[in-house]
């Protein structure tokens, strides 16, 4: 190797700092180019660049298991007892307490905590820290949020084929649990493969049940007991009524004999308010309503055969498919019936025609629901055909004093809001959910919601207002979660509702009575005119040629009928009458 420049320096300045100084530019090596080179050269073309602007991440998957939960509780019982004093024996300790009440170390101690007790409640009686300093300032309003609703969960029937959620049931207990009963309504529906299961969910863990419940037959109704938290009430498919209590499990604890149960499937089902909180009542399409204690199902401790002609025949009897019984009304209940009736019943009527109390002629098609208001309880909702309507106890055998528009739809389940007295909520066969508020809107629902592509068949409300379960057809429960606009109460919203119905009801008393007012006339006009034969070909001619006149106004209203077309549809119509 050639060496061509060389740097020296003393040892002595090894370790000093570099001092540099500007010079002249000086060519040290000179290469010219070579053409013969030229030939071995490559050109690129294209030339790409990559750039990356943002930061380079990197992707790490884990898979974890999935934990199961199990729900474990402690019942605890009285306890701090000795030994040989058994806490069920009310003599042993009431000869105990005797006792230590006499000891000199009990009066001491009494004595040194009732001292200390009563400086705290001294010192709280001090001063009220809930105290409002400013009651008679107005709240200032709030902006007026959009109503709306998401869905929070969704509950699905673990079994194949699906079968329908018809009905539900929150647990009375902060309602952290709901029980669905799953069957198929279908007309002669035999598969083989149908599982009979119902089932209770907590809401925690929606992938599997808590609870299973076995019947012999499907549930169509279940109820849980308000007193007794543990108790389930069921109505079966096959007339039965049976009972559960979730602590032993999923087998029924007692069932209805077929031979005393009811001859059609059980639609409703109500515990009732009783001392020992253990009778209950169903109600079948068998045109029946029998009352039962779960102590002693061996037979109905009462019975109802819903005649509304009062002759107490079951042949004339109308079939029940709704039930409602609300626990301020301890001896009233009504029923929806397949024919369209609502019958309201009172239970301490001497003989079981005057059990009828009043009839309401309410729908076309079958009543799917009745249920009261939980602020009025002689107000009373309804849903049937295509309306819901709204209807009072005070107005005997009239029409309802509001009602909704007609939808397309069916509608097949309704329920009141537990806290707002206007407020309620429809379930729609095209699967859509309405929330009506009848303070602001009464020709159109506050909120339409589609919650499914299948027929939702059961509704059911928490008692915060805030939770709506839907079932539909295919066994799925749907969670909703409402807006706080539509599950807050607010100022004087209860007396405006109760202004509201108070008009609407004095407004249908006053049509009624002039709707009778003209039935007299015209009896009367009747009575005055002499007596004329009509005759019947008249009739006929008059009738076709209304007849007629309808039709070619219907098709020129559809811009069918062209200016030559008068005299062929008219011939065509005729031929059709």
């Amino acid at each position: 190797m050639e060496i061509k420049y060389e740097y020296s320096r003393k040892r002595s300045e090894f370790g000093r700092p570099c001092s540099f100084s500007d010079l002249l530019a000086e060519v040290t090596v000179d290469i010219p180019p070579d053409p013969s080179l030229a030939d071995d050269f490559i050109p690129q073309d294209p030339v790409d660049f990559g750039v990356q602007e943002g930061p380079l991440m990197a992707v790490h998957e884990v898979n974890t298991e999935r934990t199961q939960v199990s729900s474990r509780g402690v019942n605890h019982v009285e306890g701090g007892w000795p030994k040989h004093i058994d806490p069920k024996n009310s003599e042993l300790t009431s000869r105990y307490r005797e006792e230590v009440e006499r000891e000199e170390v009990y009066t001491k101690t009494i004595q040194r905590l009732g001292f200390v007790m009563e400086h705290y409640i001294r010192q709280n009686n001090t001063i009220d820290i809930y105290e409002e300093y400013f009651e008679e300032e107005e709240e200032e309003e709030e902006e007026e949020e959009h109503p709306s609703a998401k869905t929070i969960n969704v509950i699905r029937d673990p079994n194949t084929p699906k079968r329908m959620a018809t009905h539900l049931s929150w647990h009375p207990d902060s309602n952290r649990a709901v029980a669905v009963a799953y069957c198929s309504l279908d007309f002669q529906d035999s598969r083989k493969d149908m599982n009979s299961d119902s089932y209770i969910w907590d809401l925690e863990k929606p992938y599997s049940p808590e609870l299973t419940l076995k019947p012999s037959s499907p549930v169509v109704t279940l109820e849980y007991n308000s007193k007794d938290w543990h108790h389930v009430l069921g109505g079966c498919y096959n007339g039965q009524i049976v009972y559960w209590d979730t602590r032993k499990g999923g087998l029924p604890m007692e069932m209805t004999p077929v031979e005393f149960s009811h001859r059609d499937p059980v639609y409703g089902a109500c515990w009732l308010t009783s001392r020992t909180g253990t009778e209950c009542f169903s109600g079948s399409t068998d045109g029946q309503v029998l009352w039962w204690d779960i102590r002693k199902m061996s037979q109905p401790s009462e019975r109802l055969v819903l005649d509304i002609t009062r002759q107490d025949q079951l042949k004339d009897a109308l079939g029940a498919i709704s039930l409602d019984f609300a626990p301020v009304l301890p001896t009233k209940f009504l029923v929806g019936t397949e024919q369209g009736i609502i019958i309201s019943c009172n239970r301490d009527a001497k003989t079981p025609p005057e059990k009828i109390a009043n009839i309401f002629r309410s729908h076309i098609g079958a009543v799917y629901k009745v249920t009261r208001n939980p602020f009025f309880p002689k107000v009373f909702l309804s849903v049937g055909d295509w309306t819901a309507r709204i209807w009072t106890e005070e107005l005997n055998d009239s029409s309802s004093i509001m009602e909704t528009k007609y939808h397309t739809s069916y509608l097949l389940d309704t329920c009141w809001s537990p806290m707002k007295p206007a407020v309620f909520f429809t379930a729609r066969s095209d699967g859509t959910l309405d929330i009506w508020d009848f303070l602001f809107h009464q020709k159109e629902p506050s909120l339409s919601l589609k919650v499914s592509n299948d027929p939702l068949l059961s509704l059911s409300s928490q008692d915060n207002g805030r939770i709506i379960a839907c079932g539909t057809r295919q066994g799925t429960v749907s969670l909703l979660e409402i807006s706080p606009g539509l599950c807050t109460l607010r100022k004087n919203e209860k007396t405006l509702t109760s202004s509201m119905f108070e008009r609407e009801a004095r407004r249908e008393k006053v049509l009624q009575e002039k709707y009778r007012e003209r039935l007299l006339r015209e009896q009367e006009q009747l009575r005055a005119q002499p007596e004329e034969q009509e005759d019947p070909q008249q009739v006929f001619k008059q009738a076709q040629a209304d007849f007629l006149s309808s039709i070619k106004a219907e098709r020129r209203r559809r811009g069918l009928e062209g200016p030559g077309e008068d005299e062929e549809g008219e011939a065509a119509a005729q031929e059709t009458a």
